[in-house]
């Protein structure tokens, strides 16, 4: 009696520990851009916006786990796992798993990055509880059958062929490559040819038993949604799953890391048949965590980011040597890539790439004129405030920034932020940046003779 009676005790302050937890991170006026947490006994946390004025909702749950988490043997698995999630699960088939959302108008997808995956439903207010109920079980309850991996692994081939037939898009895989080398950040995150055929189902099922423990797992969701009401439904569909264990696991943080890109001057050519070269120079940049990337957005969007900007005014306005001309930046968790993407003709490449390199050597030695700088700043925060109108936009600031900083910022804050900015911010942050020596990525019809100069644009 004296044993049953210690076991009864400890088990029920396990239990006691194991509570839900909520917090209030954003508070809008009269609930209106509310952000909310809870998090659930096991690590599951969820996270929701409250928009009361529309008539969606998007669910999303976000997984912590991307390409960078691969062996190189394993290179793609999280890009076919994402795949296989909607083939079936214990509850549901593939068919059932669509047709239940395309019957109430909704739209399902996922997307896999570096760092990260996300699996969402975008549907009515009404229609969260079905949206919820579906996209829990195929994350809780997916089967991963070999029969299913081996159909899903033409599709994935498939489209790895149709990334390789666009080389606008294929150079900036190239770009990863010729920066951060065979590393998980530089290997595509779709894989290759030869680690998806070499994938198979007992060792995509570890991957995924490793990887979608709730404690890895942020549910995201905003719209017209009541807060207490999504947890309760998430908190049953896992429970129903047998995924969510009574206990204080703590979730995992967001990544960190001190890694440092060394890369500089390197050259990476791939000969193809193609109408068009397409290239992207560029050089290490900031982690998305560094306080400077503030500055470096508004620099960005004075460089390259719009028909005002620098890059296209010199290359496309003033000289029409290319349609297609623009600056990017990639944060991760302990590093970054800063880029400028061109399309040209082939025999223009080296005056579009010195065109460029002398606007970089230009703004890192003098930085950039201060209406130039406002410009961009009243852009960016244009841009930002545009760009999260709709409700799968919220849910993705609410789960990305959850899983990345592991804290919300209201949208006043950001603008404030990006207010904030001074021109010696950005002129600083351009000489640290644009004033390293630069890479290149290439692919295009080049010929040996144009190939070797391209070495002159990183020179």
């Amino acid at each position: 009696m004296t044993s049953r009676s210690s076991t009864a005790t400890a088990r029920t302050s396990s239990e006691a520990r194991a509570v839900a937890r909520t917090q209030t991170l954003i508070k809008g006026e009269h609930g209106i851009g509310t952000v909310r947490k809870t998090t659930l006994p096991g690590g599951l946390r969820v996270v929701t916006e409250t928009l009361p004025s529309v008539r969606s909702a998007t669910f999303g749950i976000w997984a912590h786990v991307g390409s960078r988490d691969e062996t190189p043997a394993l290179n793609g698995a999280t890009h076919y796992l994402e795949h296989l999630l909607f083939k079936g699960t214990t509850r549901r088939s593939a068919l059932d798993i669509s047709a239940s959302i395309d019957a109430v108008g909704g739209e399902m997808n996922a997307f896999t990055a570096k760092e990260y995956t996300c699996y969402y439903a975008r549907v009515l207010d009404a229609d969260l509880p079905l949206a919820i109920d579906v996209v829990c079980d195929m994350l809780t309850g997916s089967l991963i059958l070999e029969e299913d991996v081996n159909v899903e692994r033409g599709a994935i081939l498939e489209e790895i062929a149709m990334t390789e037939d666009d080389p606008g898009d294929c150079v900036h895989d190239l770009f990863a490559h010729t920066m951060l080398g065979d590393t998980p950040l530089g290997r595509p995150v779709l894989g290759t040819v030869d680690t998806v055929n070499a994938l198979t189902a007992d060792r995509i099922r570890r991957f995924y038993r490793k990887h979608y423990d709730p404690t890895h797992l942020i549910v995201a969701c905003a719209g017209n949604v009541d807060h207490n009401k999504v947890v309760r439904q998430v908190r049953a569909a896992f429970e129903r799953a047998g995924a969510l264990k009574q206990s204080d696991a703590a979730p995992i943080a967001p990544r960190d890391g001190s890694r440092v890109i060394r890369t500089t001057g390197r050259v990476e050519l791939l000969g193809r048949k193609t109408e068009q070269a397409h290239v992207v120079l560029g050089m290490p940049g900031l982690a998305r965590t560094d306080e400077r990337r503030w500055a470096l957005g508004v620099l960005n969007t004075a460089l390259g980011g719009g028909m005002s900007s620098r890059l296209f005014q010199e290359v496309r306005e003033k000289r029409g040597l290319a349609y297609s001309v623009y600056s990017y930046t990639s944060g991760f968790a302990d590093c970054g890539l800063f880029g400028v993407y061109a399309g040209c003709r082939p025999n223009q490449v080296h005056e579009v790439l010195k065109i460029c390199r002398d606007e970089l050597d230009q703004v890192a030695e003098h930085g950039l004129p201060d209406d130039e700088i406002d410009r961009a700043i009243g852009q960016l925060k244009g841009s930002t405030v545009l760009g999260l109108e709709d409700t799968g936009a919220l849910m993705n600031r609410i789960g990305k920034s959850e899983l990345c900083w592991g804290e919300q910022m209201s949208v006043d804050e950001m603008l404030t932020r990006i207010a904030a900015v001074t021109p010696d911010d950005v002129r600083n942050v351009a000489r640290d940046v644009l004033g390293q020596r630069p890479s290149l990525s290439a692919i295009g019809p080049l010929k040996d003779k144009q190939a070797s100069r391209l070495h002159e644009a990183v020179a």
